[in-house]
């Protein structure tokens, strides 16, 4: 046999081996929404192949961020009856451990490595606590400008972004040196955050929802200043509001591809949608469900899920079309979700 067949053989064999060995855990990994309810003692996780609850988490009270690990291992909560982080087992969805934090917590994040969660504190003095996954003890608070609402992590993991409804301020920290890097101080309280990228990854722009306005501001991360402001569409005229539930404007996320912004309005009981970069509406989705509390998308971008706190149920949304799809009963007062993928 030649050298070049021995070396092309050589290669068919590792690229079977990689395939086989993907296989199995590509099989096992399970696309899941989380959705925590605020109001109660249980975490409902859907199957967006369905619309279906496939399982629930008990046991924890007043439940408010989450997240999953990487591997898709473990689901984290944040714990607002215990003052905790409450790490999950994806097998028996039971928790397993508590980890005491320095403060009242809000919304949390997991890092992109999976070695940390970062934990927002919104009693006073605030800051973010940081949690070792390995250790599963929090290990530092990094100082804040104001007590914290939501922790979130940058898409290229470079960054933690805590917002402060109470010091009106966006937080940044450096993840790898834990320690605060800039902070910019806005006019109104800071709430829901999501991110663009450039094309090498880093970080563009912070969109950020601000207290009492039904819209968002637009912060250039490398400048470190707000360069622009826009409203969500006003109703036509008779069109009723909906005056319980979040804030105005509550909850947005980005798709995979960052090409479109979708943005929760509880005040008009829609979700809209925007194009990247131009930032143009490019539709709305009224909603069946009230109170547009938060929303998270499915991995390929094509649907969303916005927690409906006034209604108990979560909206299905197909994002290319801006149509409600479905209605999923939860909890009571669901607000944060997130994505996962699960073992």
């Amino acid at each position: 046999m030649t050298t070049t067949l021995h070396a092309h053989v050589r290669c068919l064999g590792i690229v079977a081996i990689a395939v086989l060995c993907a296989s199995p855990l590509a099989a096992q990994r399970k696309v899941r929404i989380i959705q925590t309810n605020s109001a109660g003692d249980n975490v409902h996780l859907i199957d967006p192949s369905t619309n279906k609850v496939v399982g629930v988490i008990e046991g924890i009270e007043v439940n408010h961020g989450a997240g999953a690990a990487p591997d898709g291992s473990r689901i984290y909560v944040s714990n607002e009856a215990e003052s905790t982080l409450d790490a999950v087992d994806v097998k028996t969805l039971k928790v397993i451990k508590r980890v005491p934090l320095s403060g009242h917590p809000n919304n949390m994040a997991v890092g992109k490595d999976g070695r940390r969660v970062y934990v927002g504190i919104i009693e006073a003095p605030g800051g973010v606590d940081v949690i070792d996954t390995a250790s599963l003890t929090r290990v530092k608070t990094v100082p804040t400008k104001g007590t914290i609402h939501n922790a979130y992590v940058t898409p290229d993991g470079r960054y933690v972004v805590a917002g402060s409804i109470q010091g009106r301020t966006i937080n940044v920290i450096d993840a790898a040196t834990e320690e605060p890097a800039w902070t910019l101080d806005m006019d109104l309280g800071v709430r829901p955050m999501a991110f663009s990228w450039n094309p090498d990854g880093s970080t563009k722009w912070i969109f950020a929802q601000l207290s009492g306005l039904n819209g968002f501001a637009v912060v250039d991360f490398a400048t470190h200043k707000e360069i622009r402001r826009v409203d969500n569409p006003q109703l036509p005229p008779g069109k009723p509001t909906v005056p319980e539930g979040s804030d105005p404007s509550h909850g947005m996320a980005v798709t995979a591809d960052g090409k479109t912004l979708v943005v929760c309005s509880r005040l008009n009981n829609h979700l809209y949608s925007y194009s990247l970069p131009d930032l143009n509406l490019l539709g709305g989705a009224e909603l069946g469900g009230k109170g547009a509390g938060w929303v998270t998308l499915t991995p390929d971008g094509k649907t969303a899920y916005v927690a409906n706190p006034v209604t108990n149920d979560v909206s299905v949304v197909d994002v290319k079309s801006m149509k409600e799809v479905a209605r999923i009963p939860v909890g009571y007062v669901p607000k944060r979700n997130a994505t996962a993928l699960l073992q």
